[in-house]
């Protein structure tokens, strides 16, 4: 096969209809062939002669999508100068746009001889590791057209491609686990009937089982180890797919969301890379070019810096690395359409030197690109190294997953003293974290639960983790959850405990949809699902993990109670404001001789007064009325309009006895409808559909008690 001389631009593989151009950077190789495998394996070599700038190229007429591919790169192997080029070696493209298979845990796979770490492993490892693959990049796209749903009009559903759908019984059984399953129509009526804006999906970059895991007989079920920053992994197609398929397939999930008002957000994994520590696997990278790619010890390259727990960090101090990184962020934008990225662990990518820099040279990078800076950048604000806790530090662009939000509205409603001061902050937008620099109260992705700890089931069924499955006896994982069971561990017939946890999860899911901020919900926790109280499922691609849709018919109140609340953030722009509450007296907007000037916001002790700073400080601070003035939002709408909305008032009960709870004098309000109560688990809508009579609630005039039950939220909203 002879090769045409090609283009350095753009790296990867490139098909154009007639050929396909292939190019690869190294700077440390001395030569890279490129290996083409048939449909049997056989494997044809051809050495790149043309190289500019690094780049490694060639063009070869007729080789179409599908063609499997990968690289072998000759250069210097010295381990203690951090140089690790291997031919033996077959090396996936960084570039490559689908990856096919998985990887068989041979010793080949490695740079050394099992037993031997000083040693140098030259069997072929092309048997055992997945290929490239050529893409088709065409794909119709008919009138697609994103959505561009607001931060503050959004709500994110983090969710698991194979683990929300394997077991779904209305998506055909090929289809389960697979791109195509999460955009089957009764996964998308699903979707709307919760209110979400957006999916988040955990990682689909192509990523691989890690070897320890391999040996236990348990797999990375979460995807956080990738091998191809460009590829959608290759398990989540359908069945009988054709090699490569998983990006026609990944495309048309999109699109179908997309026609559905559905986002997609991908949590993305550029912190580190599936080779691991010095001890890993040969796969890519460190064949191609260590150095460049991995941070390595200063003055002891054998070695790699970590600070993402998982044995090594991207060197985001190279050019040619960070230019992956955004040449990835680019394609999954431009070509696969994806509405925004959850940058995991982002601290690692802010880390040049030592410290934690908010304005290193990727903020800088994404800062400036007119595609990245328009989309959504959700960073998981810390990494595992020394200052990594970074919440509220991010740059301007950039939101946040607000662990502090977490973990207050947890110790609020599991009666932890003190924290009554720090939940008003959260509950109005943490402006303590990200009001100074700029932002707005969309900054904080509010969340309760996510992937990595307790479902929201298992939040108030356990003390304590329960991770044995993982045969790490139980030592992985996180300790402290900020959990209660409700007084018995793990599953029980004990009807007042279950009426309790029942309140408790209803309790947890309005706190996070009253919020200012964007909610975010945790895949499967609308049904009621429970890991057993295993809060690190990482390596659980089982029943253990995987959404039981048969919860949907016992927990139909708790999947009707969820989406009534997001229907009443979406119906209430008081709940989602785009602005700070400023907490002083607003001028009314619509007219009336009665109404004083009302502040925008107000906190009241259950006696009704308005609170003071003893109040705040006091031992109880179990109870407290917020007032959200519905003439108080300051900011427009699109249209350069005021926005206007009903009052409401919240009552949170966090103590274990009914508190009668006394309704603002009337200035605030003459009478009050009771249109939500998580003890009763009712939300009321006063607005009656079309032909439809409006249901009735009780209501309560001012200076008035209500009865709140114990643990428990009540919502009132103003009608004279």
């Amino acid at each position: 096969m002879r090769p045409w001389p090609g283009n350095a631009y753009p790296l990867g593989a490139t098909y154009d209809g007639a050929g396909t151009n292939f190019a690869i950077f190294s700077e440390v190789a001395e030569r890279v062939d490129l290996c083409l495998f048939s449909a049997d394996d056989e494997e044809t070599r051809i050495q790149l002669t043309e190289v500019d700038g690094f780049v490694w190229h060639c063009y070869l007429p007729g080789i179409e999508p599908g063609q499997h591919y990968g690289y072998r790169v000759h250069g210097p192997y010295e381990p203690d100068k951090g140089l690790r080029c291997n031919p033996s070696k077959l090396l996936i493209d960084p570039y490559a746009k689908a990856v096919d298979g998985p990887v068989r845990w041979d010793e080949a796979v490695f740079g050394y001889n099992f037993g031997d770490p000083g040693s140098r492993n030259d069997a072929d490892s092309a048997p055992f590791v997945p290929k490239s693959v050529v893409i088709n990049p065409y794909f119709d796209w008919g009138a697609d057209r994103p959505p561009r749903t607001p931060y503050h009009e959004s709500v994110i559903y983090e969710a698991h491609v194979r683990g929300l759908t394997i077991r779904h019984p209305g998506i055909p059984e090929q289809l389960r686990g697979s791109y195509a399953g999460l955009a089957h129509p009764v996964m998308i009526e699903h979707l709307q009937r919760l209110g979400v804006t957006a999916v988040e999906l955990m990682p689909v970059h192509e990523f691989i089982t890690d070897h320890h895991l391999h040996e236990r007989g348990l797999s990375n079920y979460w995807g956080y180890n990738t091998v191809a920053f460009l590829a959608p992994h290759h398990a989540y197609t359908m069945r009988a797919s054709r090699p490569g398929g998983q990006v026609q397939e990944f495309k048309a999930m999109v699109r179908d969301l997309h026609a559905a008002g559905i986002e997609v957000i991908l949590d993305v994994v550029y912190n580190h890379t599936a080779e691991g520590s010095d001890m890993g696997p040969t796969l890519s990278m460190r064949g191609i070019d260590n150095h460049a790619y991995y941070r390595l010890v200063e003055g002891d390259p054998r070695y790699y810096m970590d600070y993402t727990g998982t044995g090594n960090s991207l060197n985001v101090r190279n050019p040619h690395t960070l230019q992956l990184i955004m040449d990835s962020l680019r394609y999954w934008v431009l070509e696969m359409r994806v509405d925004g990225f959850r940058f995991d662990l982002a601290s690692t990518l802010a880390r040049e030197f030592y410290d934690v820099d908010r304005l290193s040279v990727f903020f800088d990078l994404v800062q400036q690109d007119p595609v990245i800076s328009q989309v959504k950048l959700i960073a998981e604000p810390w990494d595992v190294g020394p200052g990594g806790y970074q919440v509220g530090n991010f740059p301007s662009l950039w939101t946040e997953w607000n662990g502090k939000f977490r973990d207050t509205v947890r110790d609020f409603w599991r009666g932890e003293p003190g924290t009554l001061g720090e939940l008003a902050s959260r509950l109005t937008g943490s402006s303590d974290l990200y009001q100074d620099d700029g932002r707005r109260p969309y900054a904080s992705i509010n969340f309760v639960t996510a992937h990595d700890g307790f479902t929201l089931a298992d939040l108030v069924s356990y003390n304590e983790k329960h991770n044995e499955d993982n045969g790490e006896d139980n030592a992985d994982g996180e300790s402290h959850n900020r959990s209660w069971n409700c007084g018995v561990e793990g599953p029980t017939d004990a009807p007042e405990v279950l009426a309790l946890r029942a309140r408790q999860q209803r309790n947890l899911i309005a706190t996070l949809l009253l919020s200012q901020g964007v909610p975010m919900l945790l895949h499967g926790d609308e049904l009621g699902r429970t890991q057993g109280g295993n809060n690190n499922a990482y390596c659980q691609n089982n029943e253990i993990a995987w959404v039981d849709w048969s919860l949907a018919e016992p927990n139909a109140d708790l999947l009707g109670f969820t989406a009534a609340m997001t229907a009443l953030r979406r119906a209430h722009p008081v709940f989602r404001r785009r602005r700070f509450f400023a907490g002083r007296p607003i001028k009314p907007r619509r007219r009336s001789a009665t109404r004083a000037a009302l502040p925008d916001i107000a906190w009241f002790t259950p006696s009704g007064e308005e609170m003071t700073e003893q109040d705040w400080d006091s031992g109880f601070g179990k109870c407290v009325t917020v007032f959200f003035n519905g003439e108080g939002i300051t900011e427009p709408d699109p249209r350069g309009d005021r926005v206007t909305d009903d009052s409401f008032l919240v009552c949170f009960n966090a103590h274990w006895e009914d508190i009668d709870v006394t309704v603002p004098a009337a200035e605030y309000g003459a009478e009050w409808a009771v249109v939500a109560d998580t003890a009763t688990g009712t939300v009321t809508s006063l607005s009656a559909a079309p032909g439809a009579v409006a249901a009735a609630p009780p209501t309560v005039p001012a200076g008035a008690p209500h009865r709140v039950a114990a643990r428990s939220l009540v919502v009132l909203q103003r009608t004279g």
